[in-house]
């Protein structure tokens, strides 16, 4: 089985500021939803984290063992990082949302985003089919693997919400990946 997890909350995502390559750590709430995930999970064969600390910290939790993949990187918000959702300009948003090929200044497109999600979930559906196999990420890449496993245009992401510390299961089926569950938290 192939798990994608979002990592714990920080600051930042709790305060509702965009969070790409900014590197904070898990607040205290965003501790304890890694350690629940962890012990929702159980033990795992593997554990792939984004090298940020965030994701490094939630994969902790999950295994001694942790390799690191750039692919599973958050998107890169550009000159928009950090700053507070409710403060971006109105007509930016209308852009964002009906473009999925649209980058803000010095980021990363949705559509780009799903290109180096899609190559990194080919392989880790590989080795998940003897193995239980743990992807530890952001909430861009995670509705970015969804989009991968339904076959859906990468604009599913302004339709869906990816909770701090939850988890997804994807199996690959004789056609292909198959959802198991999405948004798990309990």
């Amino acid at each position: 089985m192939l798990y994608v997890v979002r990592h714990g909350r920080t600051e930042v995502n709790a305060a509702g500021k965009l969070l790409g390559r900014g590197d904070p750590e898990l607040d205290e709430t965003g501790r304890t939803q890694a350690l629940d995930l962890a012990n929702r999970l159980g033990k795992v064969d593997l554990v792939i984290s984004s090298p940020l600390k965030r994701t490094m910290e939630t994969a902790s939790y999950i295994s001694d063992t942790v390799e690191t993949d750039p692919r599973w990187l958050e998107l890169d918000y550009g000159k928009l990082e950090g700053y507070s959702i409710e403060n971006i300009d109105s007509e930016v948003w209308k852009k964002w949302r009906s473009d999925i090929h649209w980058a803000p200044d010095g980021g990363e497109s949705l559509a780009a985003l799903g290109v180096r999600v899609t190559e990194a979930c080919e392989e880790a559906v590989k080795i998940s089919k003897d193995k239980d196999v743990v992807v530890v990420t952001h909430v861009s890449p995670v509705k970015a693997v969804l989009a991968w496993v339904l076959g859906v245009d990468d604009g599913v992401a302004w339709r869906c919400y990816v909770a701090p510390g939850s988890s997804m299961a994807i199996k690959m089926g004789d056609f292909g990946p198959v959802l198991h569950n999405f948004n798990l938290t309990q």
